[in-house]
């Protein structure tokens, strides 16, 4: 995968066909609308103190009470030079010399007597300002592509929505496939017989309820969209500015109707009802296409199409009209087949619209159609006649929630009732630190309303936690452990960010072998069913991937994210009294100063060309960096020792110098030498931190680099008078063979890092005469036993123990270019752990360690 794939390109609208070359980029065409200043680059702000203060207001947080009252302070708008005396200045130029955005409508729906408004823009205004962007022009996708990792086009990659299987059959072919080779009957969908070179706008719609306040019970309702044309890794920065607020459902949770049934479906019936007047901007345009310029002023052919629908499971249900504990990915199957790992009949989506149009015979008839195809007895769901639409195709997997808030959330419960909590934690608190982990320092059983984050922290270390615990009636845990490896290798392997042949067969051969050990659970009392609606949506991962890109395409944590500013921000602006309207504005007019903030860098960049901008090159960091100046100037070898642990520094760093000036004598002369051996110098300045920055784990050239640190460093008294514990991380020291592939062991060997040293440049000179590229940094490191051939086979992690010679551990000094990267082991507890371990001394006291393939992403992949 790494590098540039072969790839093969459907034909789209480059513009040659629905416009000519010569229109208006977007920021020609604002420049024209604000009838800009040349010789003023923040027009029509009269200056840059005037805008930077507007910037300040409207972006800041800051109430419009408070910049009045600032406002009004003796002399500040004077030594400010500012042209505003109230907020409402402010917001007299955003509202009406700034450009506008997409509008918010209000709408009222009525449900038994009573009405219930919502807020909603045109989706093809919001499409349009999304599509025109000329941030995104460089980066945008028109054409769906096939990629390969090898000449022969066998091993096809998927990444981005526009490299899926979905992209290319709504451009060219005529139906979409979906897993295991099903065909889902559906219209066809080939928009080039419409008329050809039209471009595929794939819509990413989300919905999602939240909290706006802890007290009173407050709520919001938002719909938010954007579009796959635009890639994933800016469609996840909310400072990008790619997603975009469609507008506010109703929260209501109808009380007044006093039935249970009726109620649930009135609530069903209300989202649709507003969802339909919603999205009904874009049937048309769906189906024959729009004229849209884009970013670079290009004018093409653009088809709206509902692509992806992301939600959570109850909202998958709401949206798909299918009742809870069914799949809304339309698997025809019983409550009791949920925990099945086996290939499912598919709802067949014109068997439904079908049905949908019984509601005209009456409800009885529309209650029985509906029953006869499994559906909920929804009138006219909004998905029903938008074009090329198919809503069991569009529900997507949901990371967060079926997986960390899902079957994560459940394997942690059964192994704390499997083995007792008492013991997990005591576990838990013995970790070792590591750079990439969170040590849960009162274990984990203490913990109430876990996040997700806080699970993918357990999830990190929660198998070398699980392993040589013993099960009740001396049963085998063989088959838990092996259960738990799967899901967890589930989790890791599904958020690849760039899939292909190969490893989606991981993903399948680990859901395989989940299934084939969960019984062990059964077994012990814990559970008497897996008929989890979570645990089944995970055969559906591998076909959504190939349809619509990895899952970091669609992830429901965006969404969650989008919550800050979207709904909780713009409610804490309000005086919370009648607050969509506020909110509302609010939101438009910060829209509008983000706008103008990117016409401004525009110009002051010197308003290039947008059509011949190229993505930025991503900057390469160097791999390992060391701050300039050392944290200990003076470390003496007496130091180095007492408060490093380098014991026996001075010998190991002679017989270093020794072989690197003589590098033909052999070990024993070497030796002999050592003891006469005069080095030119008493000490060495010491650094406590490595940071190493790792390029993307599969390879990928247009993927930024992670960050990697090690601490060592001694113990210390903080300024509370603490004495805190010293620390010297593990690392995977590079002994030659492991740099030229990143996957698997081979060529690696684990140490533990206990001082990093330069010499000062006389020093280096008198130490290293004749060599011409000496080290600028030094590691003095404790030797690990060298990987074994083959991990342990249940949980299939690699044992590894200290190194030692005659009671003395195996030490060396190494260039610390040879550091490749941190690696976290756990300690091989036994069935109980020694209470005496602490997270600080875990290191010092146990012997024989796991290495924890699950710290992050390129541990996972180079020690899986």
């Amino acid at each position: 995968m790494a590098g540039a794939p072969i790839r093969d390109e459907a034909s789209s609208d480059d513009g040659s066909e629905a416009g000519a070359p010569d229109v208006e980029s977007t920021y020609l065409q604002y420049r024209r609308e604000i009838h800009a200043d040349d010789d003023n680059i923040y027009h029509p702000l009269p200056s840059k103190r005037a805008w930077q203060f507007t910037h300040w207001a409207k972006m800041l947080g800051s109430t419009s009470t408070a910049v009045t009252e600032l406002l009004k302070i003796d002399g500040v708008q004077e030594d400010l030079r500012i042209p505003f005396s109230t907020a409402d200045d402010i917001n007299e130029v955003i509202d009406k010399k700034l450009p506008s955005r997409p509008a918010f409508k209000r709408s009222e729906i009525k449900v038994a007597g009573e009405a219930y408004e919502f807020y909603y823009r045109n989706p093809m205004e919001c499409i349009a300002a999304l599509y025109g962007d000329p941030e995104f022009a460089p980066y945008m996708a028109y054409a769906p592509e096939r990629h390969y990792s090898d000449q022969d086009r066998t091993n096809r990659i998927y990444h981005q929505m526009h490299t899926g299987k979905w992209w290319w059959g709504v451009q060219v072919r005529a139906y979409i496939f979906v897993s295991h080779h099903a065909i889902l009957s559906c219209a066809q969908v080939e928009i080039d017989k419409v008329e050809r070179g039209g471009t595929v706008v794939p819509v990413i719609g989300s919905t999602d309820k939240t909290q706006l306040t802890l007290f009173r019970n407050k709520s919001a309702y938002p719909i938010y969209l954007t579009i796959g044309n635009i890639p994933k890794e800016i469609r996840r920065k909310p400072s990008r500015r790619a997603q975009i607020l469609l507008g506010y459902l109703p929260t209501s949770r109808l009380t007044h109707i006093k039935n249970r049934e009726t109620r649930r479906r009135a609530l069903a019936n209300v989202f649709h009802a507003c969802m339909r007047k919603i999205f009904a901007p874009m049937k048309e345009p769906g189906r024959v296409g729009v004229p849209m310029a884009g970013g670079d002023g290009v004018v093409r052919r653009c088809h709206p199409i509902l692509a992806a629908y992301v939600g959570d499971y109850p909202e998958q249900c709401l949206v798909a009209c299918c009742k809870n504990g069914e799949c809304p990915k339309g698997c025809i199957l019983t409550a009791a087949q949920l925990g099945e790992n086996r290939v499912f009949e598919q709802r067949d989506l014109n068997d439904v619209l079908k049905a949908l149009t019984a509601v005209d015979r009456g409800p009885e008839a529309f209650l029985a159609a509906c029953q006869r195809v499994g559906i909920k007895p929804v009138h006219r769901p909004f998905w029903e006649d938008l074009p090329y639409a198919n809503i069991y195709l569009s529900v997507t997997p949901d990371v967060l929630h079926q997986l960390y808030q899902g079957m994560v959330k459940h394997v942690i419960a059964w192994i704390k009732t499997a083995f007792g909590a008492d013991e997990i934690d005591a576990r838990f608190a013995r970790l070792p630190p590591n750079h990439n982990l969170r040590l849960f320092s009162s274990g984990i059983s203490h913990l109430s309303r876990v996040s997700g984050q806080e699970h993918k922290d357990i999830c990190r270390v929660l198998l070398g936690v699980v392993v040589g615990l013993r099960l009740p009636d001396n049963q085998s845990p063989s088959r838990l452990v092996r259960a738990l490896r799967a899901i967890l290798d589930f989790v890791y392997i599904a958020q690849y960010p760039s899939q292909s042949k190969d490893t989606l067969g991981y993903l399948d051969d680990a859901l395989l072998r989940f299934h084939t050990n969960k019984a062990i659970f059964q077994d012990l009392g814990i559970r008497d069913t897996f008929n989890l609606p979570k645990l089944h949506s995970l055969l559906h991962y591998s076909s959504a991937i190939k349809l619509f890109g990895t899952t970091d395409n669609y992830s429901t944590e965006y969404s969650e994210r989008l919550h800050i500013d979207f709904a909780k921000d713009a409610y804490r602006a309000t005086n919370h009294k009648d607050e969509y309207p506020q909110m509302t504005l609010w939101l438009l007019r910060r829209e509008k100063v983000m706008r103008h903030a990117m016409f401004i860098a525009w110009r002051a960049a010197g308003q290039p060309a947008i059509g011949d901008l190229e993505p930025p090159v991503i900057p390469k960091q160097l791999h390992i960096k060391i701050a300039r100046r050392p944290t200990a100037k003076a470390v003496s070898f007496a130091d180095a020792g007492l408060l490093y642990g380098a014991r026996n520094f001075k010998e190991v760093f002679t017989e270093y110098v020794i072989r690197t000036n003589h590098p033909t004598l052999a070990t024993r002369q070497v030796r002999n030498i050592v003891p006469g051996y005069r080095l030119p110098f008493s000490s060495v300045a010491a650094f406590h931190k490595v940071k190493f920055w790792h390029p993307d784990a599969q390879g990928r050239d247009d993927a930024p680099q992670t960050l990697d640190c090690i601490h060592v460093r001694p113990a210390y008294i903080d300024t509370l008078g603490r004495v805190k514990p010293g620390r010297f991380d593990t690392a995977l020291v590079d002994e030659g063979r492991g740099g030229d592939d990143p996957v698997g062991v081979q060529g690696y060997r684990v140490a533990q890092v206990r001082l990093v040293f330069a010499l000062s440049e006389k020093a280096s000179r008198a130490t290293f005469p004749d060599q011409e590229n000496v080290p600028d940094h030094f590691a003095y490191i404790e030797w690990f036993s060298r990987f074994p051939r083959n991990p342990e086979p249940n949980h299939l992690m690699y044992r590894v123990s200290r190194s030692v010679v005659d009671d003395t551990r195996v030490t060396a000094i190494i260039p610390v270019t040879d550091l490749s990267r941190s690696v976290h082991l756990i300690p091989q507890f036994g069935p109980e752990c020694d209470r005496e371990w602490t997270s600080s001394n875990v290191l010092e006291l146990c012997d024989t360690f796991f290495v924890n393939s699950f710290t992050e992403r390129g541990t996972y992949i180079t020690v899986y």
